[in-house]
């Protein structure tokens, strides 16, 4: 089953794509009409799509890295995963970070990010004075009993 989002493509480049038919996101890319950006190592950058969008309520877009610029570059999505909300209309930022040891250009184009489309759940608090038991309780952070 496909879902139809509406989108403004402002940049000249291709609409998002699966890669392959079992892929889960779908490849963005700077919008860099002017030239290019440099991203030194520790420097981050908001690099814009071209891209707005409607989302119908309930959804949200991910943006996550893409694992060939982390692995080979170590360039990645800063706030990963990022998310845009069903109410944002604005162009799709990306926030790189360079954690590699090089200078990293990023030209107009260039797949920069891959976004993910995702049902999510709204919330409803109920109010409680106890919560039910288990057997990991209150154990935080390594404390799942698996060794």
């Amino acid at each position: 089953m496909s879902l139809k989002i509406e989108i403004i493509n402002n940049s000249h480049h291709p609409l998002p794509s699966y890669a392959t038919a079992l892929s889960a996101g779908m490849d963005l890319r700077a919008f860099l009409p002017d030239g290019s950006i440099t991203l030194q190592p520790k420097e981050r950058a908001l690099i814009p799509t071209g891209l707005s969008m409607a989302l119908p309520a309930g959804y949200e877009a991910q943006v996550r890295p893409r694992s060939g610029l982390a692995f080979k570059k170590g360039i990645t999505v800063l706030n990963s995963p990022g998310t845009i909300d069903a109410d944002y209309r604005g162009d799709i930022g990306v926030i790189l970070i360079n954690h590699g040891q090089e200078a990293f250009e990023i030209t107009d184009g260039e797949r920069i990010a891959q976004m993910v489309v995702a049902k999510h759940e709204t919330v409803v608090w109920s109010s409680s004075k106890f919560l039910t038991n288990t057997k990991r309780g209150e154990g935080g952070f390594g404390h799942t009993g698996e060794n």
